[in-house]
């Protein structure tokens, strides 16, 4: 799947999130990008990282740069056979990563 048409699935998914989700998100940018950095090499196949403070941390006091989420477009089709898997895949990762950025740890994730 070309760049374009992934980024165009990871902007639906994040539209069609409940609006009590898409008010709260601010100051978030959503990228693609096609693997993770070398330095993050897992046993597992990261398919998204949320890089940033979590909401439930943030302090008014102190500025803090955007927060991103990044989805990691070749680690997603490797585990998808079609392009509706992509959407689900695009979508679970997207929430995953919203997750961390809402102050959910990765035990309460795996709990939902």
């Amino acid at each position: 799947m070309d760049r374009k048409r992934f980024e165009a699935l990871a902007e639906q998914a994040q539209a069609r999130l409940p609006e009590l989700f898409r008010k709260k998100l601010t100051n978030v940018a959503i990228l693609v990008e096609d693997r993770p950095p070398h330095e993050l090499d897992r046993d597992d196949l990261l398919l998204g990282l949320f890089h940033g403070v979590p909401l439930t941390e943030k302090s008014t006091f102190v500025a803090t740069p955007p927060d991103r989420i990044v989805l990691y477009q070749k680690n997603i089709e490797a585990i998808c056979a079609s392009d509706e898997e992509i959407r689900r895949e695009i979508r679970a990762t997207l929430l995953h990563e919203l997750g961390h950025y809402f102050g959910l740890s990765e035990d309460e994730l795996r709990r939902l």
